[in-house]
């Protein structure tokens, strides 16, 4: 289905240069330029392959771009897709940006909202473009690598010791150090 459907939006949406990603293990995708995203997406919900369905809206950062994910489903054709475009590494300078497809797909407004909450890419022609799970003046993107949480806000200590789960940090410690390969053990804190 993916060599098929890049083929279609590279005839279909000119300039699009879509690329079909099939890993060894994992899902396949299909990579899109990011300025044609609108276009894109737009073919995809009312084109043949009717992907009526926005599932999910996410970003990840790498060390060197922000990837955007778009989990597309047809319940008419039964398929799925992950759409994906590569955004620039943001500097202090620049945000990442990306147009809404919120005119595509009305379950985009918050899961786009949430994008730019978590990893800071903004939105162009978004109806509703702020914040929606932390407040409008938190500090940078908490999904963002150089992501530093703040110490205070609005008189409130962030991250007060007393509530550190500090028995977890040890215990993901002491499994790493007894492990062959530490890289097996993965867990969200970083240890004391």
């Amino acid at each position: 289905m993916h060599n098929e459907l890049v083929s279609h939006l590279n005839s279909t949406v000119s300039g699009c240069n879509a690329t079909a990603v099939t890993p060894e293990i994992g899902d396949s995708s299909i990579f899109v330029d990011a300025s044609h995203i609108k276009a894109v997406c737009e073919e995809l919900a009312t084109g043949e392959w009717l992907f009526h369905t926005l599932q999910v809206i996410t970003g990840t950062d790498y060390e060197d771009r922000i990837e955007v994910s778009y989990i597309l489903c047809s319940y008419t054709k039964n398929n799925e897709l992950i759409l994906k475009v590569k955004l620039p590494k943001p500097t202090s300078d620049s945000i990442p940006e990306i147009d809404s497809v919120c005119s595509v797909w009305k379950a985009a407004n918050w899961q786009e909202r949430e994008c730019w909450d978590m990893v800071g890419v903004k939105f162009n022609g978004h109806p509703d473009h702020r914040r929606i799970l932390c407040p409008e003046d938190w500090e940078g993107f908490p999904l963002r690598k150089d992501y530093v949480v703040q110490e205070e806000y609005h008189g409130m200590k962030v991250n007060p010791a007393e509530k550190i789960n500090n028995a977890d940090h040890h215990f993901f410690k002491k499994i790493q150090e007894t492990l062959e390969d530490p890289k097996k053990i993965s867990h969200s804190w970083k240890g004391e």
